[in-house]
């Protein structure tokens, strides 16, 4: 039986090719798309593969009133909490691919799904060379103490920092190989703004420009060496489009939060 699949975000810059994966894909059907300001319209229009039958909502809550098996969010920093946790209430599996959610936010979408019995899979990126960026970096964090994350975006990026940056810096502080020999910011003259934002105890520092799309560096330092561990987006969203494909084939039938694509390739790496 085909996975009935409501996009969030289908008109975006991810949700557009998503819209056409999921489309062409054998165990999948579109069922509902959500963008507010082309609300109404077909959503194979909009994107450009002819019209599916799909309506587009104004809102998540309006898609979550047919049936659907899985909501992927791909909208807004400000507005993914509250869809997933609708979705949720409603028993519906969530993939999330929206950035700006913090750790409280993940135990609060953890403990609701739990208890409606549904499954989520969210990841701050599911390109698969980004993937493999984290995960190296975790296995060297195992065993190099000292290592800072460097966050780059395009001008506009509203959200700091973006949703790789974030979920590297957590699952980095969880295995990291003791303390690092970096002075701590308190002790530190000057403006401890300078050091990054703490974030899973590991120093984080966004840089917004022009010229960037999305990099995310993991950056460790021992005496007379230094590893970097990089990973830089293009332009086309369509890195991103197979690992959510490949979210949306097994949330159904978890219960609770997976996070990140990496536990789906490879196991828990931490």
């Amino acid at each position: 039986m085909s996975l009935r699949v409501c996009i969030a975000g289908a008109t975006g810059w991810v949700g557009r090719d998503l819209v056409r994966a999921v489309a062409a894909a054998d165990d999948m059907r579109l069922v509902g798309a959500v963008a507010r300001a082309s609300a109404g319209q077909d959503i194979g229009t909009i994107v450009g593969t002819g019209a599916l039958g799909v309506q587009i909502a104004a809102k998540v809550e309006d898609a979550l009133r047919d049936q659907i098996d899985v909501l992927v969010d791909y909208t807004k920093p400000l507005a993914v909490k509250a869809h997933t946790l609708g979705a949720i209430a409603a028993g519906v599996n969530v993939v999330i691919g929206t950035s700006g959610l913090a750790a409280a936010d993940f135990a609060e979408i953890d403990a609701a799904a739990r208890s409606q019995g549904v499954g989520v899979i969210a990841a701050g990126n599911f390109s698969l060379t980004a993937t493999l960026m984290q995960r190296f970096a975790l296995m060297a964090a195992a065993l190099i103490p000292d290592v800072e994350v460097i966050d780059y975006a395009g001008a506009s990026k509203p959200d700091v920092p973006s949703g790789t940056a974030r979920e590297l810096a957590e699952r980095l502080g969880e295995v990291r190989a003791g303390e690092p020999t970096a002075l701590p910011a308190a002790s530190l003259h000057g403006p401890r703004e300078t050091r990054g934002a703490a974030i899973g105890g590991i120093p984080v520092h966004s840089l917004r420009a022009p010229g960037y799309v999305l990099s995310c560096e993991a950056i460790f330092g021992l005496p007379d060496e230094r590893l970097s561990i990089r990973h830089d987006a293009g332009n086309g969203a369509g890195p991103y489009v197979g690992g959510t494909l490949l979210a949306i084939r097994r949330v159904k039938g978890r219960i609770g939060l997976t996070r990140g694509l990496d536990s789906l390739l490879f196991g828990d790496a931490r």
